[in-house]
């Protein structure tokens, strides 16, 4: 039902003359399908309230519910085109109306971390670009017919969105900033296990596919009112730069079922990380900072090891701002455990294992990220002891991956089983940090586990077993005819 919906919806924003790509389908289908879902969600919070006996304040003045303007209907539950907008009269209405009257929440809320800032965020910062009032219509009435009754449909629904917000990550540089595969984000929980009550954050949250991952993981830990509680509003952190990516983050995360998403729309650099307190601390961290971003020599100085690499002075916010004892689970360039060229590289990997024991690398294969070229590694570490030793685990699919050939659940299965133990296999070893050069502090990814492959043959040697497979055979056809 949903991917035929999307499918759909897809199709009119494709004749739209307002939608040009798939960065604007994402977020096109994003707001309609945030205003229908929060329809959904504020008629189930007035039928459980009206069972208790009590009463419900919608966020929604009458005039702006989605039963309203979107799809009024009859008694007899069928939409009233009499009564519903279209054409110019729906753009009209939506542009300079409707739009405008939900940004004007993010001023009228108490606080940043309640739904109706949210909301007014989400529409300060997107704008309506279907063209055509017409094709508007079509869209709405696809998304009203989508059902919200059980937890599945709701699973169903929050996929289907990951899927496309794939799609947008894939489509250009734009998207591919904020987007993760899901199994890898899965993989990461699963090695980290985070519990209910500790802290997870994400300063680099794009499209928030960790956070909303913590939230499915947690939420079966659950057991009262109170630990939900603590999950949907104490748990969750994260902070976004780009515009468009914090906006599909925050509704990414009100469509999993996180209702005020605890994210910030900054740019986490800006911090100095010399001001960060232990009340601003984490237990967790989940991230995949970008690839190959450069940040200026101002941003620069908010930091103790200066580098314009993007990545490297995430992984230092992201050092300072754990807890001691916190564990971390962060994606990286594979060249940050290698290069020695750059002094800012070698001086990271030494203030990171010298503050906090790196136990796993997980090396990703090449493809991880289709169309970027980049190979990453993924860094298991917890603050507060220095490292002896690095467990190495590299993962191989056994077959080459892309976008239509993506990483999948099954390929982590193997590492998620032994990781715990740590082995020593083809895949897998253990490196002391007894062994490691102190003035370089390399730690590439360099298995000493790899079957010797045998040396090749020489021609001479070849045709000399040719040779003696020609007598062999022969003396076979002797002893036949013999017999016969």
């Amino acid at each position: 039902m949903f991917e035929n919906t999307f499918k759909n919806i897809d199709d009119i924003l494709y004749r739209d003359a307002g939608a040009d790509s798939e960065l604007d389908y994402t977020e096109q289908t994003s707001w309609v399908l945030f205003l229908r879902y929060l329809d959904n969600l504020e008629n189930e919070k007035a039928d459980t309230a009206a069972l208790e006996g009590k009463s419900y304040s919608y966020l929604l003045e009458e005039q702006y519910r989605w039963s309203s303007w979107a799809v009024p209907k009859k008694p007899d539950g069928s939409i009233d085109h009499n009564q519903a907008r279209a054409g110019d009269d729906l753009i009209q209405f939506v542009n300079y109306e409707l739009f405008p009257y939900l940004a004007q929440f993010k001023l009228d809320a108490d606080n940043a971390r309640t739904i109706e800032y949210k909301i007014g965020e989400i529409f300060s910062e997107i704008k309506n670009k279907i063209d055509s009032g017409y094709n508007l219509r079509e869209i709405l009435e696809y998304a009203d017919a989508l059902v919200f009754n059980s937890l599945e449909h709701k699973d169903e629904l929050s996929t289907l969105y990951e899927s496309k917000i794939a799609n947008m990550g894939n489509a250009g540089r734009n998207g591919g900033q904020f987007y993760t595969t899901r199994p890898l984000i899965t993989a990461i929980i699963n090695t980290v296990k985070p519990a209910l009550g500790e802290t997870i954050y994400d300063g680099a949250v794009g499209s928030a596919g960790f956070l909303c991952e913590s939230y499915k993981y947690l939420k079966p830990q659950v057991s009262n009112t109170q630990e939900m509680t603590t999950l949907q509003d104490e748990t969750l952190f994260g902070k976004e730069k780009k515009n468009l990516a914090y906006i599909i983050g925050v509704m990414n995360m009100i469509l999993h079922g996180i209702e005020a998403p605890n994210l910030v729309h900054t740019n986490t650099l800006n911090e100095n990380i010399r001001d960060i307190q232990e009340k601003d601390r984490f237990d967790i961290i989940l991230a995949n900072p970008p690839f190959g971003g450069k940040e200026r020599p101002e941003i620069q100085q908010n930091f103790d090891i200066k580098t314009s690499e993007t990545a490297f002075l995430f992984l230092q916010h992201f050092i300072k701002i754990l807890k001691q004892n916190g564990r971390a689970g962060i994606v990286i360039k594979n060249t940050f455990l290698s290069n020695t060229a750059e002094n800012a590289s070698v001086s990271l990997r030494k203030h990171l294992i010298e503050t906090c024991n790196l136990e796993m690398v997980l090396d990703m294969p090449a493809g991880t990220f289709p169309g970027t070229g980049v190979k990453t590694v993924v860094l298991f570490f917890k603050k507060g002891t220095p490292t002896k030793s690095i467990w190495y685990y590299q993962l191989d699919p056994g077959r080459n991956l892309g976008k239509t050939n993506p990483l999948n659940s099954k390929d982590f299965e193997e590492f998620l089983s032994v990781q715990e133990s740590k082995p020593e296999t083809e895949r897998s070893w253990n490196l002391s940090m007894d062994t490691v050069n102190t003035e370089t502090y390399d730690l590439g990814v360099r298995n000493p586990n790899l079957p010797e492959e045998a040396p090749l043959r020489s021609p001479k040697e070849l045709l000399e077993e040719m040779k003696s497979l020609d007598k062999d055979n022969q003396s076979i056809f002797e002893e036949i005819e013999k017999i016969l």
